[in-house]
């Protein structure tokens, strides 16, 4: 049986200025609903990027995970929020399925090392990654 240890890039949850900033404006009746929003991303939303895979938990309490392997991510796209301390980002998959993380802290770095393991993975071609996965 081989065995191949994950090296972990990030693991926790969204950023945190998104959650602070998003108090401040729930003292308006207007940004309540964002609020809300950060509120429950900060309760349950959590990101594992590894040299292997990335994986998202979230929905409510935490039931919904996604793994996806990098053969399957066929683009990424990032947009800053919060002056650039923070990012979307959303992976296209190859089958035109979409993967969105919201308020991902160090997404610029993030992208990149993704884009990378992408171009490795593309080069490689390793059909063994995709073993016992599904995205």
């Amino acid at each position: 049986m081989i065995t191949t240890s994950e090296e972990v890039f990030y693991e926790g949850g969204p950023a945190q200025s998104d959650l602070i900033i998003n108090l401040l404006m729930g003292l308006t009746l207007i940004g309540l609903p964002f609020t809300i929003g950060a509120v429950i991303r900060a309760l349950w939303l959590r990101f594992r990027i590894t040299n292997r895979r990335v994986s998202v938990t979230g929905g409510w309490l935490g039931r919904d995970k996604t793994q996806v392997v990098y053969s399957q991510i066929k683009e990424v796209r990032s947009v800053p929020r919060g002056l650039g301390s923070w990012g979307d980002m959303v992976l296209v998959l190859n089958d035109g399925s979409r993967l969105e993380m919201r308020s991902l802290p160090s997404f610029r770095e993030t992208e990149k090392y993704i884009n990378a393991r992408i171009s490795a993975r593309r080069a490689k071609g390793s059909p063994q990654d995709l073993k016992g996965f599904a995205a």
